[in-house]
């Protein structure tokens, strides 16, 4: 049976340039994680997956690891890590877990947790936090997408979701509400997009619904009824230019007209949150 190890022999013998990145066994008791450090939140369930791994024996990929004066911190694996303790926990014997070098910056270390294909799935909030992270050490908005591998509009749209606010935030958390509504909230409604959000959840929820749709969130008025009102404004405003009568007022023909009209002007006041002396 071969092996990578009498691979890279056989390319050596043969002039052929290989290259090595060595993987260490490292004990479990070396091993930390940094308060805060990993920008995804712990998962149990991925946890209990990663301890079924080990308990059975299964390939575990190896953790990226840093040396530091307190002992071997973990940059990337923490779940991993975790379901190593649960496995010990459980009457598996785990002495030591692969773990491979990890150089570069803090930025590096940051974006490295953001792209790495070992870890679970990074949720909007999450990648906020990164990208966050980055922005406070004074990278750019260019910058932080082209360290990350994503755009430009990415980047800039998480960054705004740390904006909306903490109730729209929380409720983003829930998965009550999409990322991508919740900006469109904030930036339709600035402060108040909070309690835009909770009324409108409140509503959804009285419908049998359990998430916000960016319809519910952000309802439109009606185009036929603006388009009505400018029909009959129009038509009554040409009337009195071709009489000359610069100072309009509104006289419509019928009574019925009038109230057609302050009807849609009230549904369009309801509608935008418009009243009387506001």
């Amino acid at each position: 049976m071969s092996s990578l190890s009498l691979h890279y022999k056989g390319k050596e013998k043969n002039g052929t340039e290989t290259t090595v990145k060595k993987t260490f066994l490292v004990p479990l008791a070396e091993l930390y994680i940094e308060p805060g450090y990993n920008v995804r939140e712990i998962d149990q369930a991925h946890i209990e997956e990663f301890r079924d791994a080990y308990i059975s024996g299964e390939f575990v990929p190896p953790l990226a690891v840093q040396v530091t004066d307190k002992g071997i911190k973990i940059i990337d694996g923490h779940h991993r890590y975790h379901g190593a303790l649960l496995a010990t926990e459980s009457g598996t014997e785990i002495p030591r877990l692969e773990c491979k070098d990890f150089s570069g910056t803090e930025a590096d270390r940051i974006a490295f947790m953001v792209t790495s294909s070992q870890g679970k799935p990074l949720t909007s909030l999450e990648r906020a936090a990164a990208y966050q992270r980055l922005e406070n050490q004074g990278w750019s908005v260019s910058e932080i997408a082209s360290k990350v591998k994503r755009s430009v509009a990415d980047v800039d749209h998480h960054l705004q979701l740390l904006t909306c606010g903490d109730e729209l935030i929380g409720m983003v958390k829930s998965g009550e509400v999409a990322p991508t509504t919740a900006v469109a909230l904030a930036r339709e409604h600035g402060p108040n997009a909070g309690s835009v959000a909770s009324k409108q959840m409140a509503k959804a929820k009285a419908a049998g619904k359990t998430k916000l749709s960016r319809s519910a969130a952000m309802p439109q008025f009606s185009a036929a009824k603006v388009r009505k009102l400018i029909e009959l404004i129009a038509k009554n405003c040409e009337a009195e230019l071709a009489e000359e009568t610069f100072g309009i007022a509104l006289d419509f023909e019928t009574g019925l007209q009038a109230l057609e009209v302050m009807a849609i002007i009230s549904a369009a006041k309801t509608h935008y949150g418009i009243w009387e002396g506001s």
